[in-house]
């Protein structure tokens, strides 16, 4: 077919397409419903896997869009029996929904983007709790203490599995609780909170016999299996609130004496923070900032679980959203949703991995993309190549220590010649518990102490303002109610930059102005080609300009924000 008789074709598809659509929208009003052109709609991907693809297809109906429990729904006949059938579904599970008549083109172009779905199925439950009930139960449990008193007088007898769930679910959130652990011993069950990254006992002695009502309960909202308790099983679930929906992500395994059940708590306003907020330094900060400007090249960000890894990143995807740029995310699993950026799941059952999801998104012609983990050599070749092809590319990987990152990539066997030119910055980072503002004291600071210190901020980096450090005060926790007398409230983070960028040197020096001028910074890619071990990596960090999170903990101990038991725990003995 020569180019003319390409042409034609395309003529003549557009014209099919555009006479469908006019069937479509004359369709809609004659029978007075809303008419989409689902050949221009934007179609949310987290929307779209509230149904699986196999039943989406059979009942000719799409969910495009969700805003918490509104829903817009798209179908080819509104009206049908099967279209019918699932909006009562979704009604029972709390959603509302507007509705869309789209034709049978369009909605087989809406089922092309399942292929970045991941989940199988699932229209998620939801625990919606009145607003006077919320108000009252959060109010009454601002504390371990509190929310144990309301479990121990629970009357089992006369109340319901669901109050019970209630409270404990109420009391996570009042706590600011991560996860809740639900643990069978031998004659009862515990119940415990993780807070500030640290488990707590709630209650030790809940009724044995009442526990399998509450399994029962919890895999009906999750969507699992209720006859199976020999086998592991992980969902997820809503609670509705009046202002915001928090998602539970619940994971029940078998055990000597029952079903163990841990439920993640995905509270939307552990995310809604900003880059100052993060806990980053002023100098450090600034780098960032700089960083975040660049069009293209790779942020990689390292950490244990836990570590807070998930939120800076965010907060730098937040940072970067606008309408005239594309951002993708590819994750395992998404937690948090964020509005204006599509985020995708992979799932290895369906062959959708980090790596050839990767390779599908950058199809979609994005400008930023998150990839949750480089745990493969080609998940790290094709990050790398869209860093090096125009895209700003943020992911994490393991490793303890910036430094570290580096010779991690090239133990993925990463061509050494690629990394240099591609990454641009790495980050490392550690979260430190807060010491209670209500009940911290002040703690004698003993001349050697004292000249470590001293020592210490004198060694620090020019870009680093040392008058806030002039003044040392330290302080150590006591116990109070609002800390449920653990002495530490909240959490911060301890970072440490490693920058591989041309505007290093000014960067160090406090000169920030014309670092997005090319220059050379061949020191740090020849460390890479000779594939240099972290140890001399971390001296050259070191030796220009870098603050390790153990510097950075020191200065956030001297500024009266956390203290050293907790920075020694977090991060090993003190290297002074």
């Amino acid at each position: 077919m020569d180019f003319n008789s390409n042409q034609l074709s395309e003529k003549i598809q557009k014209i099919r397409e555009e006479a469908e659509e006019r069937d479509a929208e004359r369709v809609a009003m004659e029978r007075g419903l809303n008419y989409l052109n689902g050949f221009s709609a934007p179609v949310k991907i987290d929307a779209l896997k509230i149904i699986p693809e196999e039943k989406a297809r059979s009942l000719g109906v799409a969910i495009i869009e969700s805003h918490g429990s509104i829903l817009g729904v798209a179908s080819i006949d509104p009206e049908s029996s099967g279209a019918l059938g699932l909006l009562k579904e979704l009604k029972d599970k709390g959603y509302e929904f507007k509705i869309f008549l789209v034709s049978k083109r369009a909605l087989e172009r809406i089922f092309t983007f399942y292929k970045f779905t991941s989940e199988k199925s699932s229209i998620t439950s939801r625990v919606n709790i009145e607003k006077e009930r919320i108000i009252f139960l959060i109010k009454e449990l601002q504390n371990i203490q509190k929310t144990t008193k309301f479990i121990l007088d629970f009357n089992y007898d006369k109340s319901s599995v669901a109050e019970f769930l209630e409270i404990v679910l109420s009391g996570a959130l009042a706590n600011k609780a991560s996860d809740i652990h639900f643990e069978p011993e031998e004659d009862s069950i515990k119940l415990r909170y993780r807070i500030d990254g640290v488990l707590r006992d709630v209650a030790t002695e809940i009724r044995r016999n009442f526990y399998p009502s509450v399994i029962s309960r919890i895999k009906l909202l999750c969507n699992l299996k209720i006859n199976i308790s020999d086998k592991a099983q992980d969902g997820r679930f809503t609670i509705g609130l009046t202002e915001k929906d928090i998602e539970l992500r619940v994971a029940i395994a078998p055990s000597e004496f029952g079903e163990i059940v841990v439920m993640r708590v995905l509270d939307p306003d552990s995310i809604k923070i900003t880059l100052p907020q993060l806990g980053f330094r002023k100098d450090d900060l600034e780098i960032i900032e700089v960083e975040l400007k660049r069009p293209n090249g790779m942020i990689l960000n390292t950490g244990p679980t836990g570590s807070g890894k998930t939120t800076t990143l965010y907060a730098f995807l937040k940072h970067k959203a606008n309408p005239e740029i594309k951002i993708i995310t590819i994750e395992d699993p998404i937690e948090y949703h964020l509005k204006g950026i599509e985020q995708t799941q992979v799932n290895d059952e369906a062959g959708y991995t980090f790596a050839n999801g990767l390779r599908s998104l950058m199809r979609q012609d994005p400008d930023v993309i998150l990839v949750g983990e480089v745990r493969d050599k080609e998940t790290a070749e094709i990050s790398i190549g869209a860093a090096l092809t125009g895209h700003l590319v943020f992911s994490t990987i393991h490793a303890n220590e910036a430094s570290l990152a580096i010779p991690r990539l090239v133990d993925l066997d990463v061509k050494p010649q690629s990394i240099g030119p591609a990454l641009n910055l790495i980050i490392a980072q550690r979260l430190l518990r807060k010491l209670c503002e209500s009940c911290k004291i002040p703690k004698t600071l003993d001349k050697t102490l004292e000249a470590k210190i001293r020592k210490l901020v004198e060694r620090l980096p020019k870009r680093v303002d040392k008058e806030p450090y002039k003044n040392i005060k330290i302080f150590e926790a006591s116990k109070c109610e609002k800390c449920n007398n653990s002495g530490y409230r909240g959490r911060v983070g301890i970072y440490e930059l490693f920058l591989n960028d041309p505007g290093y040197e000014k960067m160090v020096n406090g000169d920030l102005s014309g670092v997005d001028k090319l220059e050379s910074h061949e020191d740090v890619e020849d460390l890479i080609k000779r594939q240099v071990g972290g140890r001399e990596m971390k001296e050259y960090a070191i030796s220009h300009g870098m603050v390790t999170m153990q510097e950075d903990g020191i200065l956030k101990i001297i500024s009266g924000q956390t203290d050293f038991a907790e920075l020694e725990d977090v991060t090993g003995t003190i290297l002074w």
